[in-house]
């Protein structure tokens, strides 16, 4: 990353509870939930590049419209960045770098049907995107499921046994999408006390518990793995090892080495914003520069903007998180390695 680009951090930590008696899972207070947080967002913002990545100092054969593009999304005005851009490949539509950016830009708004367009697009004038095509096109199929899953009309397949804190973990989100939110605290709450609280380090911290910030999912890492979308309990995680964010794509998903508790080994995409971020408009929250806090009622607030991973000793914003070591867990969820390998299911 580009020092003299990276946005500067003033972050406010959502403060957590200690371990209970129990050894359960912590509940983080509502209130302590309604903080903006802001983190590092990917640096320059950004130059679009191959596969390999363009470095941000690279600007030979730039075009004033894709200069343009990168100084408004450095202000956070996406549909003026996107207005621009169009522009540039409007007046290059052969300039398969330009066709990546586009496609890039478009994740960061959601636009996925779009932005496969311009993927397919790119990996034909280029033949060093056509990797690139192949991840990410699974990559996006899974986006579509995975709205679905916060809707309430699919369930996410997950990594290990399907414990019943995970299956009551699930059935909270879809009373919550109901519009039933006390409801769904009530199972929510059954859920965290049930989960096993498990101990670790986080980029070389010690911690005694970690939770998705985000209270729909606390115990839970959401990750994409063969082009199917699973819930992955930290419990079944032995390391993870995070790429450090250096594409406009980075501000969508982050891309990690798994290792699990029974030795398996996956590469994973996580979802490096919460679900309804670019519902909100917040330009800053969709290129993951900040995470806010939204009242979702029944004491949840659920997040926009960039995932925070909460322990007892503070928040991590994902795009800062590049390792994650778990202390073995007893009786620890034995990760679904061979599922994961199986060809893609349809979304």
């Amino acid at each position: 990353m580009s020092k003299c680009s990276t946005p500067s951090r003033s972050r406010t930590a959502v403060p957590a509870p200690s371990r209970n008696s129990s050894g359960a899972l912590p509940r983080t207070s509502s209130s302590d939930r309604c903080r903006l947080a802001h983190s590092k967002g990917p640096a320059a913002l950004l130059r679009g590049g191959t596969f390999c990545r363009i470095r941000r100092h690279d600007t030979a054969g730039e075009t004033p419209l894709q200069s343009r593009a990168q100084e408004l999304l450095l202000a956070n005005d996406l549909t003026g960045a996107l207005d621009a851009l169009q522009d540039a490949v409007r007046a290059k539509p052969a300039d398969a770098k330009l066709r990546i950016f586009l496609f890039q830009l478009l994740c960061v708004m959601g636009d996925w049907k779009r932005a496969i367009n311009q993927l397919k697009l790119s990996a034909t004038m280029d033949k060093d995107a056509e990797e690139m095509a192949k991840a990410y096109r699974e990559v996006l199929r899974c986006e579509v499921f995975r709205e679905k899953v916060f809707t309430g009309e699919r369930e996410p397949l997950v990594f290990g046994e399907p414990n019943e804190w995970i299956a009551l973990l699930m059935e909270a989100l879809k009373l919550l999408a109901a519009g039933k939110p006390g409801e769904a605290a009530t199972l929510r709450e059954k859920a965290f006390e049930a989960a096993p609280a498990i101990g670790g380090e986080i980029n070389g911290e010690r911690f005694e518990w970690i939770a998705d910030a985000d209270m729909r999912l606390g115990p839970v890492l959401e990750a994409v793995v063969n082009g199917r979308y699973f819930w992955m309990p930290f419990a079944a995680i032995r390391e993870l090892h995070v790429e450090e964010p250096a594409d406009l794509r980075d501000a969508v998903w982050t891309g990690a080495r798994v290792t699990l508790q029974n030795g398996g080994e996956v590469t994973a995409f996580i979802p490096t914003r919460y679900p309804g971020t670019v519902e909100s408009g917040n330009g800053a929250a969709m290129l993951s520069k900040l995470t806010d806090w939204v009242d979702a009622g029944g004491e949840t607030f659920v997040g926009i903007g960039q995932r925070l991973l909460a322990t007892e000793t503070g928040d991590t914003a994902l795009m800062d998180l590049r390792t994650l070591h778990m202390d073995a867990a007893p009786g620890a969820a034995a990760s679904d390695a061979e599922e994961a390998s199986a060809p893609p299911a349809g979304a």
